[in-house]
């Protein structure tokens, strides 16, 4: 059974995600934290669009969780045709008053799990000579972003990442995909710590957008006009801007 595996599908992106693959009659296997609201998502999927939708209950900032996502997708007997690494996490703040435990865990989602989870099914891709890879970056990874450092730079990895790897996966039939959305309208902004941008997107035009260019075999993918002409800005005119940005959105406590 050939199935689109989908990190963080519970919500945000993921989830907008989810639907548009669950639409287009993708088999899925959906991973996330919530074993309820993957429960939930997985029974409104198949009725809605007659496919199957398997759910992996797995926290992704915990040691081992990649291998522990793949070994119990193998037991499934599902083969991963398509890879959606959308989990994500960030802080919004001053880099010496965050909690280093933050920012182990930013680490830990966005870069070790996903390393891993596509070391893990890029290899059974390799000996298929076949699949597809979605990275979901962010227009931060063109710049660095002050009072966001680690996660902007956290997300300058994905984008590195993915590049790199479309090239050296290229001969085996796999394409890669880095996704970079700007603001979008989830609950990723208050969970890091700050309001909601006004030209935030909607998550559902994003995962839109992100279908769309991945099937074209777009290498990166930036969702929206204004977010296309800020990562073309040379960071010298910008990283000031994006601090104080930054800073103005961060929630008062």
């Amino acid at each position: 059974m050939s199935s689109t595996l989908i990190t963080g599908a519970s919500s945000g992106i993921g989830l907008e995600l989810a639907k548009v693959f669950a639409a287009k009659g993708h088999d899925l296997v959906l991973v996330a934290r919530s074993k309820d609201k993957l429960e939930l998502l997985s029974k409104e999927l198949e009725n809605k669009h007659s496919i199957k939708a398997h759910i992996v209950d797995e926290d992704l900032s915990k040691q081992g969780a990649a291998k522990r996502v793949y070994d119990r997708i193998k037991k499934l007997g599902a083969a991963v045709e398509i890879l959606v690494n959308n989990a994500g996490l960030g802080a919004v703040g001053e880099f010496c008053e965050i909690p280093e435990e933050k920012d182990e865990e930013i680490i830990a989602v966005n870069i070790t799990a996903l390393t891993e989870i596509t070391k893990l099914f890029a290899g059974d891709m390799v000996r298929a000579k076949s699949g597809r890879i979605l990275n979901v970056a962010s227009t931060g990874s063109f710049h660095p972003g002050p009072y966001t450092a680690v996660y902007y730079a956290s997300k300058a990895y994905v984008l590195s990442f993915s590049e790199a790897l479309s090239i050296e996966l290229e001969p085996y039939n796999i394409k890669v995909t880095a996704l970079c959305p700007g603001a979008v309208k989830t609950n990723f902004a208050k969970a890091a710590g700050k309001n909601d941008s006004k030209g935030a997107m909607q998550p559902w035009k994003v995962a839109s957008e992100a279908y769309e260019a991945m099937m074209k075999n777009k290498n990166v993918a930036v969702p929206g006009m204004l977010n296309k002409i800020f990562v073309r800005l040379p960071k010298r005119l910008v990283i000031r801007k994006i601090g104080e940005y930054q800073k103005s959105l961060a929630l008062k406590h």
